[in-house]
Parts: structure tokens; sequence; C-alpha cells
């Protein structure tokens, strides 16, 4: 069922990340500019993020004796930055997940590279190695990303959602190893309603959450070589009752026997290797799409969006 299995280490059927997008308050502010520090409300909520759930999800790692991966902007690094240290002695991945949670497709090309690399410096200087990965910010990747990406040295990127499996980004630059997620492993359709940031979903019980998650498990474990990554937030995911869910759910997912922990550098580490001696051929996708132009006709006809209406 799935074309190109992974050959897991120790015979692993599905390779499980954890992943933390930690956005704090920067949500806020990218929302609403010089006027977010007005909304007290929806910052205590992000902060809730930092200040309470981080330790508790920390703590539930180390008692399960996991090391998983954070994407954090940089903005956010340098406003929690005892948070980050926690996190950086415990020993978990600190990924790149934009500067203040910009939208990369929404800017220049050169505005995009500047707060990349602004970016890398501070996650450099807070945790001692540049990142490995990317993970742009509501998974708004632009066309020249990957190629930035490549020249800036990353292993991976988790933004896009085109396989079960492990691929390669093949932008002009050099590779990538693309680690896909899906919506269906986002805690933000199921959990989140904020008027302020404009998301007003009906909020779920974390057990028909964890239904939706787990149905998604269960496939790549059924098929066996799938890779399960959850893309959570603090503030969502880290509230108590679905942080005690979560902790079932880890246990249920170590009893199997047959799930491989691990953060998304050691994934991606372990494809790359794999296709480097052969053993395994990730497929490749060139970039960028359709030579980088709009692959529509021009003029666009009458009916479509931006099409000449006379």
């Amino acid at each position: 069922m799935i074309r190109t299995p992974i050959p897991w280490p120790n015979g692993a059927k599905v390779a499980v990340a954890i992943t933390f997008d930690m956005d704090t308050d920067s949500l806020i502010h990218i929302e609403k500019g010089r006027a977010g520090v007005n909304y007290l409300s929806t910052i205590s909520m992000l902060r809730y993020g930092p200040e309470v759930a981080i330790p508790r999800i920390l703590d539930g790692y180390a008692r399960f004796g996991l090391k998983q991966t954070f994407f954090i902007p940089a903005w956010c690094i340098e406003q929690h930055p005892k948070t980050v240290e926690a996190i950086v002695e415990a020993g978990h991945e600190v990924a790149f997940h934009g500067y203040i949670h910009e939208a990369p497709n929404a800017l220049p090309p050169e505005e995009e590279r500047y707060w990349m690399q602004r970016s890398i410096e501070v996650i450099k200087s807070f945790t001692g190695q540049r990142p490995r990965g990317n993970r742009s910010p509501l998974y708004n990747m632009s066309q020249h990303t990957p190629g930035f990406l490549a020249e800036e040295g990353f292993l991976y990127d988790s933004s896009l959602m085109g396989d079960d499996v492990p691929y390669l980004l093949a932008p002009p630059q050099g590779e990538l190893v693309e680690l896909p997620i899906s919506w269906a492993t986002d805690d933000w359709p199921p959990y989140v309603h904020s008027i302020d940031l404009d998301y007003m979903f009906q909020i779920l019980p974390p057990d028909r959450a964890m239904e939706i998650f787990m149905a998604e498990f269960n496939a790549m474990r059924r098929a066996g070589g799938g890779l399960w990554i959850a893309v959570w937030h603090p503030f969502v995911s880290g509230r108590l009752s679905r942080w005690q869910r979560i902790e079932q759910m880890i246990e249920e997912m170590q009893d199997t026997g047959e799930v491989w922990f691990a953060t998304l550098e050691e994934i991606a580490a372990h494809c790359k290797a794999l296709d480097a001696e052969g053993t395994l051929s990730l497929r490749r996708e060139a970039l960028p799409l359709y030579g980088g132009q709009s692959p529509l006709p021009d003029p666009l006809p009458s009916s479509m969006p931006g099409g000449d209406p006379s």
C-alpha cells in the first residue's frame, strides 16, 4: 500500500515524531501588528505554551525517554530564552520556524532570505548549532524556500504534504529530505478557537481528536514503513486534558514494540543515508514547479479569479 516503504531501525513498522511548534504570542503580533500588545487575553492563551505547557511536555518526554523536535520562531526564542534553554538541556532538537511566524510566500525573495539568515544566527546563538530543519509557518513555503534552505545547509524540511513517506526536494542549489505532514495530524482543526486570531472551530474532546490522529498512525503501522508526524502546539495540545491523553497515546505506541520514536533530524539523516548507500531510492521532486512560472493561460478565462470580466 506504500510503494516505497522505509526500512526503519530495529524493524520498526512506523517512525513517529511528536513535534511541537512553539509560536507563543508571535501569532497575535503578526496578526494585529503593533496593536497586538492590547490583546492580553489572547497573549495569555499563547504564553500558556512556554510558561506552563513546555515544562509539562518536557517532563513527559523525560519519563518516556523521548527526544523530539521543537520548531520555534527566532523572535520567540529571544522572548523566552529560559524555556529554550530547558529544551536544549533536555537534548531535544530546535528547528527553524520563521522569525516571527511570517509567511515566506508573502515576502519578496530577498526579504525571505534576510529573515531566514537572521533567524539562523539567533538559533545558533541560543543552541550552539545551526538548525538542520525547517517548517514554514502555517506551511506557507514559497517557491524560493527550498533553494534558500539548501544554500544554508539544511538537511530537511517538514512543510509539505506530498507523500506518506520521506522524499527529496531537488532545487538547483541542492537536495533536502522532505518529511511530509498532514492536516489530519495537526492539532489546530480539532482544538483551536480564537476570535482574535480568526480561527473559530468546534473544540473536540481529546478522545475524539485522538481518533483522528490515531487513524493516521494505525494506517501507517498496518502498511509498514510509514511516517507519522504530529504537528502540535504547546498552548493547544499542552493543555492538561489533552496532554494526559497524549501520554496515554505514547504508552500505547510504545507497547506495540513497532514504533521508532526519533527527532526529525534523526529520521531525515536515516533516510538520506539509505538513499546514498543505494538501499532505498527516495522519490525526487525537481523544483521549482512549473519552472517558477504560473501554469495558467494568459489571459485567464473570465470565470476564473483574476480573469478579464469584459
